[in-house]
């Protein structure tokens, strides 16, 4: 519809041939070949010592010029010739509907006067019966054009470079560890899920998995945006493309071929690169009205030098006329949006910051309101305890023990981590009988022949009637009011202790609140959890917004409210429950460490899933936004600039024109500068 090359759906690790390009490099090496001589032939006449009039007929050499001209115009602007007219079929009138109108004007001009001078008045011819032509400035203005092409389509192949540098981060084969032992190099694309796989030192990671022998430090920078190399133990994920640092492990690949990080990467970058901007609608609607607005104005253009300009009159109105068609072409005005798209949403993957379509990156600059759930997004997501108090006279360790005993059987969350402390401190479980949960408030059973009751308050009441409950009851409340959950432990019908477990925040949530904050975002934290631990975390942060106890579909709920307040909201999150106020807000942001559901969810995924990395995709919106400002504003001054000198609006009081061929030249140069003004954005610091 715009006529400009179509971008590939697909970007290989080797930058592939483009037939475009090549084409167009073919058309302006001959054109070219054929250009020089022609220009230097209509320039004889104004260059002293060149004036080969004196030895060869006018006529003459206008048909030197035309056996040169026609080849360039006919054959090397075929492509702008097919398109313009494929714009009038298709009612899309665009950049080439103008340059094939403005060549073939002049083209056609310049044959009738050649091969049927005696069609023109005899003012119009000179002493021997020729009439002015201007081959030369439609072969020029070929040549600028296709010039101008071959430029761009380099240029806008290096756009594609963020893809094909994110593609060659993945090895082409991968160390292979047998079932009995024997490894082998084998080809990525044999790896299966399930295999096991060693990763030597400074070797890049083949695929997604799981570390299960050894350990090492793993730069991800070139994923999550991380600049520290992070450690690598047993039990930790590692991501296909991140390179190993000098240890040695040995994984198991849970995630191969598209379904790795770095291959949804790849597939969102290039998705949010097809997309377009909200802004790209101005553009679009300027571009609806733009090119019959320069025909009309070509066409009053020519209208007026014919009534009143100077002699020969219809040659000064065909000028003129061609000049404004050609300086008008909106390519750069195409151009404007899409470039720096492009550009900036391949940048914002190398930082870790996946867009997944333009509108999220446009809409992110005007956020004022960040909505962020509280587990998974704040913290770690991983409850783990942090506190163990027996009451006097009782073992920390044996109370953890007894507990841990007990919980082993249950699916809980809070029931892994008591577990897991257990195991921490290498401490011996035992066995459970008549194990029984009660639902909202615990589990029972026998360990070691002793009754263990854990749980709230509420399954524990009828053991806490001593005066020692109640100073582990206010104990309680202290954890809570410190951002902890609270768990009793009774043994054999009496209150023996808590454990206060918190889900710990994540190293880089402080620091990275503080920064939202400078950015004056108003900050709301959303929870299922109790007030009192929602109001323990938020104290901690700083954060003075907070809804807690909210239900799963109460979330989305919460989002719409401050919508209907007229903000413009961000919403980040990890959980499949996060979903609805993900797509219910402005832009959803979703950690990249979380669901699946939640990715699908968002137009922003922080690869590393630290909220610092909404603070860099900010930095990327207002950047690319201001890029896209920018180019749009340059063609905006261009053509107010250049339409009213093409028209000769200088020539009354300075008697200056336009040539067309100064117009064509004009004309490249303003859709290189935008090409080069985007790709500016490769460099941006996020």
């Amino acid at each position: 519809m715009c006529g400009m090359a179509l971008e590939p759906r697909t970007v290989s690790v080797e930058e592939e041939p483009s037939p475009e390009l090549d084409d167009m490099t073919r058309r302006l090496r001959w054109s070219a070949v054929l250009t020089l001589p022609l220009f230097l032939l209509a320039m004889s006449e104004h260059v002293p010592g060149l004036r080969l009039h004196t030895m060869v007929s006018p006529r003459l050499l206008q048909w030197i010029q035309l056996a040169l001209a026609l080849p360039v115009v006919v054959w090397g602007g075929r492509p702008f010739f097919e398109r313009g007219w494929q714009s009038l079929l298709n009612r899309r009138l665009n950049m080439f509907t103008l340059i094939a109108l403005g060549t073939g004007a002049a083209t056609l001009y310049s044959l009738v006067a050649t091969l049927a001078p005696g069609l023109f008045p005899p003012s119009y011819r000179g002493a021997h019966g020729e009439v002015s032509v201007y081959f030369e400035a439609a072969a020029m203005i070929t040549v600028l054009v296709l010039v101008g092409q071959v430029l761009e389509l380099r240029a806008r192949r290096r756009t594609s470079n963020a893809i094909r540098a994110l593609l060659k981060l993945a090895p082409r084969d991968a160390r292979l560890v047998h079932a009995d032992g024997r490894e082998e190099d084998v080809p990525l694309e044999k790896v299966r899920a399930g295999d096991r796989l060693r990763v030597r030192p400074g070797d890049k990671v083949p695929v997604d998995g799981n570390v299960v022998e050894g350990s090492s430090s793993v730069d991800e920078a070139m994923l999550t945006g991380e600049s520290m190399p992070v450690v690598k133990d047993v039990g930790d994920d590692v991501l296909g493309g991140t390179v190993n640092g000098s240890g040695s492990f040995i994984m198991v690949a849970r995630h191969v071929g598209a379904e790795t990080l770095l291959a949804r990467i790849v597939q969102l970058v290039g998705e949010a690169q097809r997309s377009r901007a909200p802004i790209q609608r101005l553009a679009d609607a300027v571009a609806a009205w733009f090119v019959p607005a320069v025909v009309a104005i070509a066409s009053i253009t020519f209208v007026v030098w014919l009534l009143v300009g100077p002699d020969p009159r219809f040659t000064h109105a065909l000028v003129n006329m061609v000049a404004v068609l050609i300086i008008a072409c909106p390519c750069a005005l195409g151009l404007a949006t899409p470039m720096s798209i492009m550009v900036g949403t391949g940048r914002g993957a190398q930082a870790g910051v996946l867009i997944r379509d333009a509108e999220a990156l446009e809409t992110l600059e005007k956020v004022d309101t960040l909505v962020v759930d509280k587990t998974g997004t704040l913290t770690l997501g991983k409850p783990k305890v942090v506190t163990v108090e027996a009451r006097p006279g009782a073992s920390e360790a044996g109370l953890l023990q007894l507990a841990a005993s007990l919980e082993r059987g249950s699916e809980h969350p809070l029931a892994a981590a008591i577990v897991d402390a257990a195991l921490e401190r290498e401490l011996q479980l035992e066995s459970a009988h008549d194990f029984r949960a009660h639902t909202g408030q615990g589990v029972t059973g026998i360990v070691a022949g002793h009754q263990v009751a854990v749980g709230n308050e509420r399954l524990l009441a009828a053991t806490g009637r001593d005066s020692g409950a109640d100073v582990l009851r206010q104990r309680a409340d202290a954890l809570r009011h410190g951002g902890q959950t609270a768990v009793f432990v009774g043994v054999d019908g009496e209150l023996r202790g808590l454990l206060g477990i918190a889900d710990p925040l994540k190293e880089t949530t402080a620091s990275a609140i503080r920064a939202l904050r400078k950015e004056r975002l108003r900050i709301v934290m959303l929870t299922g959890d109790g007030q009192a631990t929602a109001d323990g975390v938020a104290r901690q942060l700083g954060i003075e917004e907070v809804h807690a106890e909210v239900l799963p579909q109460e979330k989305h709920g919460v989002v719409r409210a401050l919508q209907s307040e007229g903000r413009c909201v961000a919403m980040a999150g990890d959980g499949v429950n996060d979903a609805p106020a993900l797509a219910q807000a402005h832009v959803g942001i979703a950690m990249g460490t979380g669901a699946d559901v939640a990715l699908e969810s968002a137009g922003v995924t922080l690869v590393r899933g630290d909220l610092r990395g909404i603070l860099r995709a900010r930095r990327l919106s207002r950047q690319t936004m201001r890029n896209i400002r920018q180019n749009l504003l340059f063609a905006f001054i261009y053509n107010s600039i250049g339409v009213p000198l093409a028209a000769g609006m200088l020539y009354p009081a300075f008697g200056l024109l336009l040539s067309p061929v100064v117009a064509s030249a004009a004309m490249s140069f303003s859709s290189l500068s935008v090409v080069g003004n985007a790709l500016r954005l490769r460099h941006a610091k996020l």
